[in-house]
């Protein structure tokens, strides 16, 4: 994994994916509000705060960045790791090492072949979801159940500390995976869940005492762990955190499930009678809402309610629900969602396939010969045992995708982890039962065959099971290779306009804080496509800037932001002369600047917005002057 960052930094720069994690970086870093702050939003305030007190001991490494990637790459590590623990046989060195070779190939071309673009392109939901993915593989590939002796009925199951002990790093991600993106890892939860629920399954007998302690205590010490988080994170959010958490939750609620509300002219008159007059409603629609102090908790909450009763309430759910069954048929087939969709399905029968070829061969040559009825029962229950497993696991994935699409909410940044948890189930049950379905072997190698995770190398079905690993590493270097001949290119065309993009960002930055007298507010649709380097070394001074709107925006530390600079109202400020407005030509041609008068004719004040200076080819520097009814201005323009 090492080699494989080297080489990627070496090809690519890093960079966050979308602008969220660059303000999530900025505020942590106090470049947003001069001093770091763990009340970022979007994680949960532990985290947050560990990130930023990290930043006040030494305030120029890249600590956020680091952080995440650190956690993308660790996964990869950690499930390598675990491979070569998986591959550690009683056989010859020199084909243990073939093998740790061919899958740890198969892992990095994985990487660069189907998950480059989220490798290089760094977001912390996506990080999440792979901490959550990582931490199913770990789990259900650890030896949680036995140490076989001749017998299956001569088993002995591990101690309820060394089960808790070998669950501990899966436990470990996804607490972590919580604390960066609670609703990833909530979403994520349910395939963590089947894991357990299948290992349970495994370790017979299912319903005993110690059965109950080692699955309930690793539930509680979950539940223990999240209810800490969110205790701590809810301590954290108190007081004026609080009634801003209500704003920001009711935002999300009309932006990403009711954005017609706010969008269509239909519930226009019904938005005047709550208060959202026309200036109002179209500043919510182009998201600089920040210029409008009556845009507030009450008023959010207010058009929240009225969306989910008369847009929500009144949605033909059934209709809905078959639009959007068609279209997760459609999604789980069709080239738009490959190469997920398709490692997926090849997933699945990969485990059909072994447990049909491991469990025929058990039933074959089983120490339970003379007794055929009993070799027979026990592979017609553990072929079906796997069969319903694999039922569960589609049944499950099924419900997940329905509910982000009956919601509206399947972006990549959802859908690509979604697809990277499952697989990581189903790649861990494969191996699971290459490893630990094996047939009882001679008691005499037994313990040794065990103790280093046997492939099967030694045993009487190590043929089959050696091949069918071959084949699963040997087809995905293959898919991969295939894969990357596409990503590679197309990851290599998305720099480069991230640069170019990014260009226009650093010279907004220069001109901004060459002029540290002016704060400068920025429309929100003329700035979302920049983004930060991902390891970039900055001073983390504060900024004399700020988008008009966004997640931020009304927040304790936007007020506190603003008041460092003398600002109690944007509107005001604009009209003083004391801040100006940034905007690009692009936008100007698709919205123009009227809207932008709006909050102020609502006031009273007559105003004219000019254009005074260029940044760069693409963006304006406008400045609001203050008019009388007979067309002077009332203060000298710039």
């Amino acid at each position: 994994m090492g080699i494989s960052a080297l080489l990627m930094a070496f090809f690519f720069d890093f960079y966050f994916d979308i602008n969220d994690d660059t303000l999530m970086r900025d505020i942590m870093s106090g470049v947003y509000s001069g001093t770091p702050d763990g009340h970022n939003m979007q994680t949960l305030y532990p985290l947050g705060a560990v990130i930023a007190l990290c930043y006040r001991l030494y305030g120029a490494f890249p600590w956020y960045g680091a952080f995440l990637f650190l956690c993308q790459f660790g996964c990869f590590f950690a499930v390598g790791v675990r491979l070569c623990a998986l591959i550690d046989t009683a056989d010859t060195a020199k084909s243990c090492f073939a093998w740790k070779l061919l899958c740890l190939l198969g892992l990095t071309l994985f990487q660069w072949g189907v998950w480059l673009t989220h490798m290089v392109n760094v977001q912390y939901t996506i990080t999440g979801g792979m901490l959550a993915g990582a931490a199913v593989f770990l789990f259900v590939t650890a030896p949680h159940t036995v140490e076989r002796n001749a017998s299956e009925a001569a088993a002995k199951a591990l101690s309820v500390k060394e089960f808790l002990m070998k669950s501990l790093p899966s436990l470990l991600l996804f607490l972590l995976a919580f604390q960066l993106r609670s609703e990833m890892a909530l979403l994520m939860l349910p395939f963590l869940g089947l894991a357990g629920a299948f290992c349970w399954w495994e370790d017979r007998p299912v319903v005993t005492g110690k059965n109950l302690k080692k699955y309930g205590g690793l539930f509680l010490l979950l539940l223990a762990g999240m209810g800490l988080s969110l205790g701590a994170d809810a301590l954290a959010y108190g007081g004026e955190w609080k009634e801003f958490r209500r704003f920001f939750n009711d935002r999300t609620t009309i932006y990403d499930f009711y954005p017609e509300v706010v969008t269509d002219d239909a519930y226009a008159a019904d938005l005047e009678e709550m208060g959202v007059w026309y200036g109002a409603r179209l500043l919510l629609e182009n998201y600089n809402y920040g210029l409008d102090e009556k845009v507030d908790a009450q008023l959010l909450s207010d058009v929240a309610a009225y969306a989910k009763e008369h847009v929500g309430g009144t949605r033909d759910w059934g209709k809905l629900f078959k639009d959007k069954l068609l279209l997760y048929r459609y999604r789980s087939f069709h080239r738009e969602d490959a190469p997920y969709n398709l490692l997926m399905w090849l997933a699945y029968a990969a485990n059909i396939i072994a447990a049909v070829i491991l469990l025929h061969g058990r039933a074959e040559k089983s120490c339970d010969k003379a007794v055929p009825e009993k070799a027979g029962s026990r592979r017609r229950r553990d072929l079906c045992g796997a069969v319903v497993q694999l039922l569960l696991i589609f049944l499950v994935r099924t419900v997940l995708w329905l509910f982000i699409l009956m919601c509206g909410r399947d972006p990549e940044r959802i859908t690509h982890p979604l697809y990277l948890v499952e697989f990581c189930l189903l790649a861990g049950m494969f191996l699971r039962q290459l490893v630990f379905h094996a047939v009882p072997v001679p008691e005499t190698a037994a313990k040794a065959l065990v103790q280093t995770a046997d492939l099967g190398c030694g045993n009487v079905n190590g043929s089959a099971a050696r091949k069918l690993l071959c084949g699963a590493a040997a087809l995905l270097c293959l898919l991969s290779v295939v894969f990357m001949i596409k990503e590679v290119p197309a990851v290599q065309a998305d720099q480069v306009r991230r640069q170019e993009i990014n260009a226009d960002w650093e010279a907004i930055d220069a001109y901004c804080r060459a002029r540290p007298d002016i704060f400068y507010f920025e429309d929100v649709y003329s700035t979302v496509a920049f983004s930060g380097k991902l390891l970039e070394c900055r001073d983390n001074e504060v900024s004399n800037y700020d988008i008009a709107g966004g997640w931020m925006c009304k927040s304790p530390l936007y007020r506190e932001k603003l008041a460092a600079f003398g600002i109690g109202e944007a509107v005001d400020a604009l009209a003083e002369g004391r801040a100006d407005f940034i905007m690009s030509d692009g936008e100007i041609g698709l919205r123009g600047l009227v809207w932008l008068e709006i909050p102020f004719a609502e006031k009273g004040i007559n105003v004219s917005v000019e254009e005074y200076d260029r940044i760069g080819e693409a963006y304006g520097v406008y400045q609001v002057i203050p008019v009388s009814k007979d067309g002077q201005y009332l203060r000298e323009a710039k």
